[in-house]
């Protein structure tokens, strides 16, 4: 194996078959060492044993665990950090109106606040010219009703990678973002055997169907490890769904609803 770079960080990889897991196995081969983390142990060291890691466990909505996380990945690679890729995150949902404040806040420390320290301890380990990615989701664009907080912890997270761009240019240092859609993971594809989620899930995707995890890894690699003269862009993966929207949950339960009444045979004569 040749490495692309030397010292590289994935933190929110814990899942087996989730996003992070497989931009870890993707990354692993394009460099000389990979730290990853996630908030559980169980599942990082897992994949450490798999991939030849290191695994540290790291809270993203800690700014001390976030440089602790930090400058251990540069002690466990043995210099200046390369590229370091973060997609810990999670769909926080609730209205406007009654939404409470413990759930708003959770949305902005998990989806704004902790890009924020990510950013800014990496940078402060990372080498000239290194590359950060960061997760964003088409709820930032796109309103997904239900999911206001998310979208608009989102939304600031793609404003944050544009000043980040700028702010770290002068050190050759890129900061980009991707913006996947639907995934296929197991979790999702659990949920879209049901054929009538599937059909309006499928609806709003224009190629029609899901990502697979290994191609938002792709892309995730073509900041990561490519892509030099590339800095302050969000990048949609999604099929498409971005110049359509995501179903709406009143869509989803009523396609839930659909299933229901078919399987026990409600309706039938």
């Amino acid at each position: 194996m040749t490495a692309t770079v030397a010292n590289a960080v994935v933190l929110g990889a814990s899942k087996q078959g989730g996003t992070g897991w497989a931009i870890a196995e993707a990354l692993r081969g394009r460099c000389g060492h990979l730290t990853v983390g996630a908030r559980r142990r169980e599942g990082i060291e897992k994949l450490a044993g798999a991939i030849d890691a290191t695994a540290l466990p790291c809270d993203v909505t800690s700014e001390t665990q976030v440089e602790a996380f930090a400058e251990a990945a540069v002690q466990a690679g043995g210099g200046p950090i390369d590229t370091a890729i973060l997609v810990a995150g999670e769909g926080v949902r609730g209205q406007i109106e009654d939404i409470p404040v413990a759930e708003l806040q959770r949305a902005i420390d998990l989806n704004f606040m902790g890009p924020v320290y990510f950013v800014r301890h990496m940078t402060r380990r990372m080498r000239e010219g290194g590359s950060i990615v960061l997760m964003s989701s088409i709820a930032a664009t796109n309103p997904w009703p239900g999911y206001f907080s998310y979208g608009s912890a989102k939304a600031a997270l793609q404003a944050l990678v544009k000043y980040a761009a700028l702010e770290y240019a002068g050190r050759g240092i890129r900061v980009n973002a991707v913006v996947p859609g639907p995934i296929d993971t197991p979790t999702a594809s659990a949920t879209l055997s049901n054929p009538n989620l599937r059909k309006a899930v499928f609806r709003e995707i224009p190629l029609g169907r899901t990502a697979t995890t290994h191609e938002v890894a792709e892309a995730v690699m073509w900041f990561a490890t490519g892509a030099p003269w590339i800095t302050g862009e969000c990048v949609h993966v999604d099929g498409g769904m971005h110049l359509r929207r995501p179903p709406y949950p009143d869509e989803l339960q009523a396609a839930m609803r659909q299933n229901i009444a078919g399987s026990t045979g409600e309706g039938s004569s």
